[in-house]
């Protein structure tokens, strides 16, 4: 089995290093200081308990190298997709899956999904829908990635915690390739859980991470001390509470409450968001697919969402102004 991983960083780095060191050949399309240090150390994974996993990868610029590929391990940064198509495009085969390790709301979202938005594309995740046109929804397998990790460095992963992978057709369906990834990952130690509602995945780990992490580029602050904040606690609840009721209308309904969710972000204690670590390094944000994308779904089906326009605003332009 061909298997190439696009976006070798926290999650992409993890996946391929646990593949490769279950025996499983693997390639990496990257640049840079990613490539560099892929090219002289292969996937190196920082574990929980200190211990160094390393294992081969064979680590390439240009994608056109590697050609048509079985399965294509997408898991760059939303915000960065459409300038990764000219190395995603060479991957693709007919019969090529692409497991989209993304967060936020997808670019295949409402393709087929049925409701209010069906065939709506996104301006905030997609303009013009040259990603749709692209790669099309036949051929995406939706993954949500419930773990923490980091890359302190290029080519280095650092796990914190969790390895836990949903996987789900974009039809809803079940499938032989569905089955077959879920073989191949839990070979690789990872927890899967197949997902005959994908879309209600992917909304309920954005509803959880969509506040913390733009408060956090915002404060610098960990998530505890945003939570501790009554405050800016009460602010976050409140767009939740916005998101929630989207994503009743659209078939994605959420049944905890805000602070139910809260509970669950406290266990993490004093966590630095991916988007913390972002606005620190000066890297582009993931604001489109995780706030901007539900402002526009809030549009489309009548919710105002003035808690979540000015989080999206804010943020932005404290991104701007770095």
């Amino acid at each position: 089995m061909r298997i190439t991983v696009l976006g070798a960083g926290a999650i992409g780095g993890f996946v391929g290093a646990r593949l490769a060191a279950a025996g499983v050949e693997t390639a990496a399309v990257a640049r840079g200081a990613t490539l560099d240090a892929l090219r002289a150390h292969g996937w190196r994974v920082r574990e929980q308990d200190g211990s160094l996993t390393t294992a081969p990868v064979h680590a390439v610029a240009d994608a056109g190298e590697l050609g048509p590929q079985d399965v294509v391990l997408l898991s760059v940064k939303a915000q960065s997709l459409r300038s990764a198509l000219p190395s995603l495009v060479p991957l693709l085969g007919p019969d090529t899956v692409v497991v989209a390790a993304l967060n936020g709301v997808p670019w295949w979202f409402f393709e087929g999904f049925g409701g209010p938005c069906e065939g709506v594309n996104l301006d905030s995740v997609d303009p013009g829908g040259l990603i749709a046109r692209q790669v099309p929804v036949r051929q995406v397998v939706g993954a949500v990635v419930h773990m923490s990790s980091a890359s302190p460095e290029p080519g280095l992963v650092r796990h914190v915690g969790g390895n836990r992978f949903i996987l789900g057709e974009p039809d809803g369906g079940t499938s032989d390739r569905l089955r077959s990834l879920a073989t191949l990952f839990r070979g690789a130690d990872l927890e899967v859980e197949l997902s005959t509602q994908i879309h209600k995945e992917v909304w309920y780990k954005l509803w959880g991470n969509m506040t913390t992490n733009p408060v956090s580029a915002l404060t610098r602050a960990t998530a505890d001390r945003i939570l501790d904040d009554p405050l800016v606690l009460r602010f976050c609840q409140d767009a939740m509470l916005e998101a929630q009721r989207i994503g009743a209308l659209i078939g994605c309904p959420i049944e905890e409450t805000p602070q139910d969710r809260t509970e669950v972000t406290r266990k993490l204690g004093a966590m630095r968001t991916s988007m913390l670590q972002d606005m620190e390094a000066g890297r582009p944000l993931e604001l489109d697919a995780l706030v901007g994308a539900v402002r526009e779904i809030g549009e489309r089906v009548g919710v105002p969402t003035p808690n979540l326009d000015a989080l999206l605003g804010l943020t932005r332009l404290a991104a701007s102004m770095r």
